[in-house]
């Protein structure tokens, strides 16, 4: 059984849980990223956050990114959506264009997409050569390492949905008006490769999880529970991110 056929899928939380664990969870989030920031703490600013969310299409990472930032003031954090390199961006290394957005100590960032774009969609696609893409993971790692030994908290989220729940979301935003714009015909033909997506989902989750930045597998079929699973799951590696800052620190 693999990784992803190994997520609760089925797993769900009711209306009124979901209420008393989203504000408890926002709560204490807030005070993290205010303690990152030094804003309680005299000015004596933490570690760097990044989360990485990447996940199926119509996954729910933007609804989850909403509830984790939705109390911070929007001077603490950045978010970025990482779609097809421009002409300019395909003439560096397939990293480059994310090193700028890399938060410093104190800082924090979201990345909507990232660079497992290129054992992603460049893999299936045809835009990155096996050589190339094979060659990212050991990258990636070092990459990732790298910001982490520096002061970096990175976490990572792949949120996973079924085919039929997928189907459902696609079909919901292209009746809506309001959110057609988040359906693209890329969207539809990316459908029909699942199996191709899945597999490279599969190695990527393999070649890349370390112990630095773990993978977090989220079941993305319930919105509620996935959006608390981001949520206390975001919570729990900060508070172990600052505690070994703080013993490099000592």
């Amino acid at each position: 059984m693999t990784r992803l056929d190994k997520i609760d899928l089925d797993a769900s939380l009711g209306k009124r849980e979901y209420n008393e664990r989203l504000a408890a969870a926002q709560q204490r989030f807030l005070e993290l990223r205010l303690q990152l920031g030094g804003q309680t703490t005299n000015g004596k600013i933490g570690p760097g956050l990044l989360v990485v969310m990447e996940g199926s299409d119509a996954g729910g990472k933007g609804g989850a990114i909403k509830r984790l930032v939705q109390l911070l003031d929007p001077r603490h954090y950045s978010v970025y959506s990482y779609a097809a390199p421009s002409s300019r961006e395909l003439r560096h290394h397939f990293l480059w264009r994310f090193w700028s957005k890399v938060p410093g100590r104190g800082g924090m960032c979201v990345f909507d997409r990232s660079w497992y774009g290129r054992v992603l969609v460049e893999r299936v696609e045809g835009f990155a050569t096996p050589t190339e893409w094979n060659r990212a993971y050991d990258k990636i790692v070092d990459f990732e390492r790298g910001l982490v030994v520096e002061g970096v908290i990175v976490i990572k989220f792949w949120m996973q949905v079924s085919p039929k729940e997928q189907l459902n979301r696609f079909e919901s935003r292209a009746d809506d008006p309001l959110r057609q714009w988040k359906l693209t015909d890329e969207d539809w033909r990316n459908r029909k490769k699942r199996e191709k997506y899945d597999e490279a989902a599969e190695d990527m989750l393999e070649r890349t999880d370390h112990e630095d930045a773990p993978w977090n597998l989220i079941a993305g079929d319930q919105k509620r529970w996935a959006r608390i699973a981001v949520l206390e799951t975001t919570i729990s590696r900060v508070e172990e991110g600052i505690r070994l800052w703080n013993e490099r620190s000592d």
